[in-house]
């Protein structure tokens, strides 16, 4: 193993990688890319940084993983859902 690939302290080797994702609960992980996803879609509905497809596209993709969310979050991301849908009107009719 040369320097470049000998794991620092700070840095994890692949198998510590491998060994914490299986620990990791899927849904854990869909809460996170729908928080992941909120963000991209508010940050898009900003006035400066307006995209509003890319915006519509992050609503999209958090609706379809509305079913898959764990049931103690899925009342979260509804409102979320709800609250961008609502942004994201106001923004297109803003111009």
């Amino acid at each position: 193993m040369s320097e470049a690939e000998r794991p620092t302290p700070e840095q994890p080797t692949p198998e510590q990688l491998v060994a914490e994702l299986q620990k990791a609960k899927v849904g854990e992980f869909i809460v996170h890319t729908c928080s992941l996803f909120a963000s991209l879609a508010y940050g898009k509905l900003s006035p400066e940084a307006r995209d509003l497809e890319d915006a519509r596209v992050a609503i999209e993709a958090l609706k379809a993983l509305q079913p898959l969310v764990p049931e103690e979050a899925r009342g979260d991301v509804q409102s979320v859902v709800s609250n961008l849908q609502l942004a994201y009107a106001d923004a297109t009719s803003a111009g």
